[in-house]
């Protein structure tokens, strides 16, 4: 992967979540057309099997279970696969992935929406449950790159999106917010330590990085 590349794609990724937060916040009194035409949409078409979908990822991408249980199983299961610099890169995404989110929700405080169907922490901007869900799919993409780590990734941020909606906890533009935060954070960071975690034991730079000789 081009180490540039990765870099103004991850900060670009997190100036557009920052003017995006910025716009919807400073811009307009009440929450854009999009936000509440799509709020309204969900409401009126939930079903139970919406709600028990939206449940399962809101307590899969929230409290402990996101903060403590998923990155540890993440690293856990890169120790075992004796990736000990991919399992300490995914810490440190994790780590300043929540930071980042924290920090805007302080920035902005946006309000929820009003009719919101579980509790939920203060800040709707950006979600802090979609950021994770792309923390940790661009995790596993940048350190596995293939087809269908994208697609599965892809699928996954998609899914804990529309569950953050379907419980009208989060307006969509905010779910949109926390995939560039998510993304964001880890493009940065893969530019910087990416050719470092992804060598393995006995490897001074990995093979798909050696520049070819010429003869």
């Amino acid at each position: 992967m081009n180490r540039r590349k990765l870099l103004w794609w991850g900060v670009g990724c997190l100036a557009l979540a920052t003017a995006l937060g910025a716009a919807i916040v400073f811009g307009f009194e009440e929450p854009p057309a999009l936000d509440q035409w799509w709020n309204e949409t969900v409401a009126s078409v939930r079903g139970d099997w919406m709600y028990g979908f939206a449940l399962a990822l809101n307590w899969i991408g929230g409290g402990w279970v996101a903060i403590l249980g998923v990155p540890l199983l993440a690293i856990l299961a890169l120790l075992l696969a004796r990736r000990w610099r991919g399992a300490l890169f995914a810490a440190i995404c994790f780590a300043l992935s929540a930071g980042a989110v924290q920090l805007l929700k302080q920035l902005f405080g946006r309000a929820r929406p009003e009719d919101m169907l579980v509790l939920s922490d203060y800040g709707s901007f950006p979600s802090g449950h979609t950021a994770n869900a792309a923390t940790i799919a661009l995790v596993v993409w940048v350190l596995f790159p293939k087809a269908w780590t994208a697609i599965v990734g892809a699928v996954w941020i998609l899914a804990m999106a529309l569950s953050r909606t379907f419980l009208s906890v989060h307006w969509a533009s905010d779910t949109l917010g926390g995939a560039l935060v998510g993304a964001g954070v880890v493009l940065v960071l893969a530019a910087w330590l990416l050719p470092w975690a992804q060598r393995r034991k006995g490897e001074t730079v990995p093979d798909r990085l050696r520049a070819p000789r010429t003869t």
